[in-house]
């Protein structure tokens, strides 16, 4: 661990972020990067996800939520970030593309499956639920969460389970889990310009399909 390194990271990126603003919402970002700092030096959090959760956090703050990072939500499940605004409750887990080498045979399955299981984790524990990537990676989103829990069939639950039980089994993820998971939003974090773009999943997903080599296969 360089842990100089991850402190001046995240203090650049503070400054960069916080010069113009008030004195709640530096207030709020400090306590964010403190956070971030001391889980790294007990090497919970890396560098490329942390200045990602810190710029996402930013947005939320701004839109008036309280924001906490890699906040518990059971005995084995931790989000990125937890968001609380008058009584609505907000996750966003942040994706930033890495696949582990033990995938290197398999990484849009893994990927497909990972994106799956944390839209039908996570939704449950929030009124509001979403993703945040960068601009250079592609989340692949099946249509099926375009649907509302009513109108989703048994066959399509099963097979977006048996996708899921290929990579998480310890617990696996459950038929309810999928049949009521939620996405409300995408959030694009461009780390170089500081800046994150909040849009919502229909509009993600017809914005990839625009993409030359994209097929709607991919997406699952």
């Amino acid at each position: 661990m360089d842990i100089e390194k991850f402190e001046e990271d995240i203090s650049t990126l503070l400054k960069r972020i916080s010069t113009n603003e008030d004195i709640r919402v530096k207030y709020e970002l400090e306590k964010v990067s403190n956070r971030l700092v001391k889980l790294y030096r007990r090497n919970l959090v890396k560098i490329n996800h942390s200045v990602m959760e810190l710029l996402c956090a930013k947005h939320l703050i701004l839109k008036g939520y309280y924001v906490e990072v890699e906040h518990q939500l059971s005995d084995t499940l931790v989000c990125d970030l937890f968001g609380v605004r008058g009584e609505g409750k907000l996750i966003i887990e942040i994706e930033t593309g890495y696949t582990p080498p033990e995938h290197a045979l398999d990484p849009l399955t893994y990927n497909r499956a990972r994106i799956v299981s944390k839209i039908a984790r996570y939704s449950t524990f929030s009124d509001k639920f979403g993703l945040g990537t960068l601009p250079t990676n592609i989340l692949q989103i099946p249509e099926f969460f375009q649907k509302p829990p009513s109108y989703r069939e048994d066959n399509e639950i099963l097979e977006i389970k048996a996708l899921c039980d290929k990579y998480y089994k310890k617990p696996p993820v459950s038929f309810d889990e999928i049949k009521n998971a939620r996405l409300h939003a995408i959030y694009i974090i461009d780390v170089d310009e500081a800046l994150v773009r909040e849009i919502d999943p229909e509009a993600y997903i017809d914005e990839v399909l625009k993409i030359p080599f994209v097929k709607k296969e991919f997406l699952g």
